[in-house]
């Protein structure tokens, strides 16, 4: 299992809180594990959208490269999770690395996602080299 992650000093830091539904619980009694992901890629539109100008909203879009997951504390039904994401300092031409950590209501981590998504013009549909303004808007 890796270390926890916790954001560089002075890197922008979007936050947001989960609460796990019914729906959420498998037959573990605990959040499923997909949830988590869902929960990742939520909090990740929702940073975009925070961020993103219109013109950005209207040329591009991103999509998932890869996720890597660590699961640590369970969460179960009645809890309050804290997620918090921020992204690398640096892109790799159409890449950006993204970092998830989400916590339990006492501060311990339950999970935490490293994600790679890739920025996608829309009007070729193809990958396009993230311009210095959103590494910017992000860092």
């Amino acid at each position: 299992m890796s270390r926890p992650f916790e954001p560089p000093a002075n890197r922008q830091v979007f936050t947001r809180t989960f609460e796990p539904q019914p729906s959420d619980i498998d037959e573990n009694g605990h959040v499923n594990n997909v949830v988590y992901l869902g929960w990742a890629q939520d909090l990740a539109i929702a940073h975009w959208k925070s961020r993103a100008t219109a013109a950005d909203h209207d040329a591009f879009a991103w999509v998932a490269l890869r996720h890597e997951v660590d699961y640590r504390r369970a969460l179960v039904l009645g809890e309050t999770a804290g997620a918090r994401t921020w992204v690398a300092e640096v892109a790799d031409g159409p890449r950006f690395e993204r970092f998830v950590r989400i916590d339990g209501p006492d501060g311990a981590m339950s999970a935490q996602v490293r994600t790679v998504w890739v920025l996608i013009d829309k009007a070729s549909g193809r990958p396009k080299r993230v311009p210095p303004h959103m590494v910017e808007m992000f860092t």
